[in-house]
């Protein structure tokens, strides 16, 4: 699952963005990766390991749910949400 946000640009200054997705590794655990910044330069970037999918599914959509108290906007979702 991946899923990109951004708050508009304000004062001529670039938008911030966030980005978030989900990589399986190779110990059949997931990784919930955080990106975010300001568009157009590198950003900083967060890897937080989870041993089930689910847990890993449920913290994205925690992290998703507080950025979007913080004005974010969801631009881009691949992949799908639990049911």
């Amino acid at each position: 699952m991946r899923i990109y946000m951004q708050i508009p640009a304000a004062d001529g200054s670039a938008p911030r963005y966030y980005h978030l997705h989900l990589q399986e590794d190779l110990l059949e655990g997931w990784t919930l990766v955080r990106e975010w910044g300001f568009q157009g330069q590198g950003g900083r970037l967060r890897k937080e390991h989870f041993d089930s999918r689910e847990a890993a599914q449920e913290a994205l959509l925690r992290v998703r749910d507080e950025q979007l108290k913080r004005g974010y906007c969801v631009v881009f979702v691949q992949g799908q949400e639990p049911s």
